[in-house]
């Protein structure tokens, strides 16, 4: 995975809004899965399978830990990160840099608060996810590998209600998923 890209303006990030706006609100796709097994590593998944109890098998997220618990254990409602395919491709360049985003499951749908606030739940695959009140923000690591008008776009107002940096969520029901399955929001 290269880290060098080409980052965008702001004129070119805020022109792939309507496209991004466009994402299915009901029935949408998988369109990648990638596990983190150690900080700063990636692997692209065909498939995973999403346990209630540890999230992605193969994810760090268990044992990473967490900042937002008392104990530093892993935060329960940030099981998993999803973020727009569409806005995604956008920033990245190119998909085989989609990975350093550092989310597990990048779809093409409606993240928006207005589609799917806390509390909604996806059947991606033979599983079912709920959407987090947790906040999913663009940090350092975020700027460095996708640009300065990226991280200001997806922590706008607009980005912020359009979820553009991404939703956490948790695993209801355990099951594999594949890229490519379906998304339904429930």
């Amino acid at each position: 995975m290269g880290m060098q890209a080409q980052y965008l303006s702001k004129v070119e990030v805020e022109a792939g809004l309507a496209h991004i706006e466009a994402a299915p609100k009901q029935n949408g796709t998988l369109a990648m899965i990638v596990r983190r097994p150690q900080d700063g590593e990636r692997e692209r998944l065909a498939e995973g399978m999403l346990d209630r109890t540890v999230g992605l098998e193969g994810d760090n997220w268990k044992t990473r830990g967490s900042k937002r618990t008392e104990d530093g254990s892993a935060h329960p409602e940030m099981q998993l990160n999803l973020m727009n395919a569409r806005m995604i491709d956008l920033i990245a360049g190119s998909k085989d840099r989609w990975a350093l985003a550092g989310d597990q499951l990048f779809v093409d749908f409606d993240l928006s608060e207005t589609n799917a606030p806390a509390g909604t739940r996806l059947a991606i695959g033979e599983t079912i996810i709920e959407i987090t009140p947790m906040p999913h923000n663009g940090c350092k690591k975020f700027t460095q590998r996708f640009g300065v008008e990226a991280v200001k776009f997806v922590n706008s107002p607009i980005g912020k209600a359009l979820h553009l940096r991404g939703v956490c969520a948790r695993v209801v029901q355990a099951g594999i998923v594949r890229e490519g399955d379906s998304i339904q929001k429930l």
